[in-house]
């Protein structure tokens, strides 16, 4: 008896490591790089976007969330048993059995390997000041601000500590009106710098539980703009622009889910805490696994344009009497266009920010208000300029794109009585373009355009050059 319960033993034992054996090789098989990749029976999502498959008998894989599905719907009677017994499922299309549940993997860009960031290669203000200067006119001082705030980003990030004395974050807050450059210096800055930078809008946020995104979903897309990479993200930037739709909410019953309580969700963004973010999702009900980010090494700044607060600051500078000898009239500042560089923070706690909110971007500056002149060196200095832009295309059909000064002067003057900012330029180019970028391609032999201020503001045509010969618009018609 003892042999024999010895030899029942043994075949046991031997068919547990066969099993295993037959585990193991199966294991390999399904982790084999042979340029293809397994795709969902029921969705048809591959591998790569779903995540990893579960492995149903007969060589069948799903997904991890057509199979939840499947559950709810089981627990919700939603779905109702079936015997499949006495059905012959390769008689049933698109039913029966895949022979092969497998797709080609799509390829994968070579990325160069970024190099490693330490304190040699760091670029110093002045040098991302001259990149910016390239692209963006005016603003000296924001820019300045910008570049200083970002140079000591890098080295606290690589240093951590600098002779045991913890370096605080420098987060920022831009205030400018509509069109002076605010998201445009912060785009510029991200397409320049080595650096993960992700670009949000705050007017989406809501309080955790309503329709809208949640706080973290503003690092979730610093993550996915680090490709997923974690330690590449805790060293990005993040720009929440928008940041004045957040404010409290004044004379309203309802909850103000989208502005005092979305304040304070970010205030743990901004001093640095450890959240937890789903990978490749922005919502944490997705289906995705979660991974935790620190923000204690991420840089936030925030603008936005804040309007009516001109209202507030002129009503704390305008306190003193209006009666007297050292009276001040009323409109003192009604015409002053910078009067945001007289901002306060308890302007900023009346306009609705919470004193805890403000005290975590300890650095406030403001942008001007665009003139003319600025106007006119948008038009034809930075590297990708409008006009620019316009003369390239026409150059794709040989036509030579010219515009007087006179022309400029009187696009400028135009962009500044609309008072939008830089965003009326394109407008108004759209407008008097429209008939010349129409005309051109019909007739091949024209040479050269010049554009003048009476056309701008419709009083003539443009100077049109054909070979050798210059008429008006009027005579080729």
């Amino acid at each position: 008896m003892a042999d024999k319960d010895d030899l029942n033993f043994n075949e046991v034992d031997e068919q547990g490591n066969e099993l295993e054996n037959t585990t193991k090789e199966t294991h390999t098989d399904d982790s084999d790089d042979d340029g293809y990749e397994k795709y969902c029976y029921l969705c048809r999502r591959p591998e790569s976007t779903v995540g990893r498959l579960i492995h149903m008998p007969n060589d069948i894989y799903i997904c991890q969330d057509c199979m939840q599905k499947t559950f709810d719907g089981l627990n919700g009677g939603n779905l109702q048993f079936i015997d499949m017994s006495n059905f012959d499922m390769s008689k049933i299309p698109n039913i029966g059995m895949p022979k092969s549940q497998k797709i080609k993997k799509p390829k994968k860009e070579k990325k160069e390997k970024e190099p490693e960031l330490n304190l040699s290669n760091i670029p110093s203000p002045h040098r991302i000041k001259a990149m910016l200067d390239e692209y963006v006119i005016g603003q000296d001082y924001a820019k300045k601000v910008i570049s200083v705030a970002v140079y000591n980003h890098y080295k606290r990030v690589i240093t951590n500590t600098m002779d045991d004395i913890e370096i605080d974050k420098s987060n920022m807050l831009m205030i400018g009106p509509t069109g002076c450059g605010k998201t445009y210096l912060v785009k510029t800055l991200a397409r320049l710098l080595n650096v993960p930078l992700a670009i949000t809008d705050a007017t989406s946020l809501t309080e955790a539980g309503y329709i809208g995104d949640d706080v973290e979903s503003v690092i979730s897309k610093l993550l996915a703009a680090a490709d997923n990479d974690v330690e590449r993200a805790e060293r990005g930037i993040v720009f929440i622009d928008e940041i004045d739709k957040i404010a409290k909410k004044r004379n309203t019953n309802s909850r103000d889910v989208s502005g005092e309580s979305v304040q304070q969700g970010l205030l743990k963004l901004l001093e640095g805490s450890e959240v937890e973010v789903p990978v490749g999702a922005s919502s944490k009900n997705a289906m995705v696994p979660l991974t935790t980010v620190n923000t204690r090494n991420i840089l936030f700044i925030c603008g936005g344009a804040f309007p009516d607060l001109e209202d507030i600051i002129k009503k704390r500078l305008l306190k003193s009497s209006t009666m007297g000898f050292n009276a001040e009239l009323k409109d003192k500042y009604d015409e002053d266009k910078d009067i945001l560089s007289e901002v306060a923070v308890e302007d900023l706690r009346e306009f609705g920010m919470i004193p805890e909110f403000i005290g975590r971007l300890p650095i406030i500056y403001t942008l001007k208000h665009l003139d003319k002149d600025a106007f006119v060196k948008i038009l034809k200095e930075p590297k990708n300029a409008i006009l620019k832009q316009y003369q390239k295309l026409l150059a794709l059909d040989e036509v030579d794109l010219q515009f007087d000064d006179s022309a400029l002067e009187a696009i400028a003057e135009q962009a500044y009585e609309k008072d939008t900012g830089a965003r009326a330029l394109r407008a108004i180019i759209e407008k008097f373009m429209l008939d010349i970028m129409y005309q051109i391609p019909r007739d091949d032999n024209i040479g050269r355009v010049t554009i003048n201020r009476d056309y701008i503001e419709g009083k003539g045509v443009p100077l049109i050059e054909m070979r050798g010969i210059k008429v008006p618009e009027a005579a080729q018609n």
